[in-house]
């Protein structure tokens, strides 16, 4: 069982990036879990999420930043 699954999707504390703005739509938000992120489309809030672990996401967000 996830711990997604015991809080709740709505109980998570969702961000979105500074950076994006109302108008694009191509937007993901992200929450902290106790062991790690989760992840979902911004446009569909109910709909499918993912989740990592936070060193694993940590490494993530270090290579696309890297790639800018």
């Amino acid at each position: 069982m996830s711990i997604t699954q015991n809080l709740g999707l709505s109980e998570l504390r969702w961000r979105k990036s500074s950076y994006s703005t109302n108008e694009g739509g191509e937007c993901v938000e992200v929450a902290q879990l106790p062991d790690g992120i989760a992840v979902r489309d911004s446009k569909d809030p109910g709909g499918p999420h993912l989740t990592f672990p936070a060193a694993s996401f940590a490494h993530l967000v270090r290579s696309v930043a890297f790639d800018r």
